[in-house]
């Protein structure tokens, strides 16, 4: 057996399951320390299970990303860009906002060396330069130092040899190499991993409590977290790279999708208290923005899955005479301010309700909504909808549409846009359950310049370091598969060069975890 746990702003599910089967499921409160919420949740649906049947536990949190949304358990962080003589037009963190550099800043450092897309070299690194800018980072000791050279995606040595000298050099502060934490495009590639080192610390202490939390009820399994692209990373991986499970909310939703209806190619509408977050099933993973993310104020180029979040959901304000829905919400405060609940705020849940497409046993719903007012509302909210699904469908494409989360049957009406609506059983608990989904993945990306290597020998390669990563993670290397090869080509280069993502996917070896 197996537990599945997604961490929400408000609420924490989880799921235990057999197989394929759901043994149980459960819906508790979002702690402030978010321990003792995991605990329970996890107690409730132990109950008369013995741990010791439990072979894996896999949990999706989003403390990392209110972490930098909210300036909290952020550590400084010395950036040194390897690039001169160019690249000084812009310092690292130069675009940010001010108070995230304030919580981050140890530091910009700019040295020279470097490659060319090529592989040519920029400039020669300068010892007498190094050794200056070692001995003023021994003074300064700062927890996290992030290194980054321009190409280093397909030039990775000399990044991960100045990282390796910094380490010896600096044994108290935890050293990154950028090219670890995004692909090609150093700006965004050094914020993305400036960002992670600014949460190592942070990492260190979630890692410990995810595990202690498990091990105080018993469990003795490994622990794994969802990231960003649908698969799970182990709890040392975490404290390397927390920030590749940022999106790991979304994407539990758009993998637990996957997992209650066996689609492989679909919408997938995840509706909450506040927003609904709209995205798309690709051969059964989350697919991936090729847009430049922004996390907290920083443009960055996470891996992350291509969603849209629009002001939809149980909390949603009505508006006078059903004029509006959203985007303002009463949020975690439903039960406090809703009709329904006794309080006075009109929201979409009394709506439901008054509609009887939602039941709450604790709400009266003593104050039912005039049916033009409910009419009115629904029209809206399809409207609504019917614009958001006809933006994110793949080419115009007809694909069913599934609803999940606890806001699922808020959802008026059997299509969307044209497509087909599904209403899977269980879809209250489909993030906990994309987030027991027990699959590995590994990625590699590099260039293919006309008149090197031919194409097919580029993604070869590729897949091989791919396939080493994924195995490197934990993945069963028979059941390893490639499940995407992205080809991007990049303008205004001498040579006709385009970019190569490979990434592969394999079921988690429980016996080696």
């Amino acid at each position: 057996m197996r537990i599945g746990l997604d961490v929400g702003g408000t609420h924490t599910d989880a799921v235990l399951m057999d197989g394929q089967q759901i043994v149980a499921h459960t819906k508790a409160t979002t702690t402030a320390d978010v321990g003792s919420g995991i605990e329970t949740a996890l107690a409730t649906i132990l109950e008369g299970v013995n741990p010791a049947q439990v072979e894996l536990l896999t949990i999706g949190t989003t403390q990392f990303t209110n972490a930098v949304v909210e300036r909290k358990h952020l550590s400084k962080v010395a950036a040194v860009r390897v690039c001169l003589p160019a690249g000084r037009g812009l310092l690292p963190r130069a675009d940010w906002p001010a108070d995230l550099v304030e919580a981050t800043d140890g530091g910009n450092y700019l040295l020279h060396g470097g490659h060319l897309y090529d592989g040519r070299e920029l400039a020669p690194v300068d010892e007498v330069e190094v050794g200056e800018f070692l001995q003023t980072l021994k003074t300064e000791k700062p927890l996290a130092v992030v290194v980054s050279c321009a190409f280093s995606p397909s030039q990775p040595e000399l990044e991960l040899g100045l990282a390796e000298r910094f380490s010896a050099a600096l044994p108290n502060s935890r050293v990154v190499a950028s090219h670890s934490m995004g692909g090609l495009g150093l700006i965004e590639r050094e914020n993305a991993a400036i960002l992670n080192a600014s949460l190592l610390e942070f990492a260190d202490h979630v890692a410990s409590a995810l595990l202690s939390s498990s091990q105080r009820l018993g469990l003795s399994c490994p622990v794994y977290v969802s990231q960003n692209d649908g698969t799970l990373i182990d709890l040392e991986r975490v404290r390397e790279f927390p920030a590749l499970t940022f999106a790991s909310g979304p994407t539990n939703s758009i993998r637990g999708a996957w997992a209650l209806t066996g689609l492989s190619d679909a919408l997938v509408i995840d509706v909450g208290g506040t927003t609904s977050d709209i995205g798309v099933l690709k051969n059964g993973f989350p697919r991936q923005s090729n847009l430049v993310i922004d996390v907290g104020g920083a443009r960055t180029n996470f891996r992350m899955p291509d969603v849209l979040a629009i002001g939809l959901g149980g909390g949603s304000k009505i508006g006078e005479g059903g004029s509006s829905c959203g985007p303002q919400s009463v949020a975690r405060e439903l039960t406090d301010k809703a009709l329904c609940f006794g309080g006075e705020v009109m929201t979409f849940t009394d709506i439901a309700m008054s509609q009887g497409r939602m039941k709450i046993a604790e709400a009266t719903n003593a104050y039912p909504v005039a049916t033009e007012i409910c009419e009115a509302v629904d029209q809206l909210v399809l409207e609504k909808l019917t614009a958001a699904v006809d933006l994110m469908k793949p080419g115009g494409a007809i694909l069913p549409v599934v609803l999940v989360g606890g806001g699922a049957p808020l959802i008026p009406g059997e299509t969307l846009a044209g497509c087909p609506v599904i209403r899977p059983e269980y879809a209250g608990v489909a993030n906990a359950i994309g987030a027991s989904i027990a699959q590995v993945s590994g990625e590699a990306e590099g260039l293919h310049v006309i008149g090197s290597k031919a194409r097919g020998e580029v993604i070869e390669e590729l897949t091989r370091t791919a396939t080493i990563n994924a195995t490197a993670a934990g993945a069963d290397e028979a059941s390893i598969a490639v499940v995407d090869v992205e080809e991007v080509d990049i303008p205004y280069m001498a040579s006709e060069t385009t970019r190569i993502r490979v990434r592969v996917v394999g079921d988690l070896t429980l016996g080696a975890a």
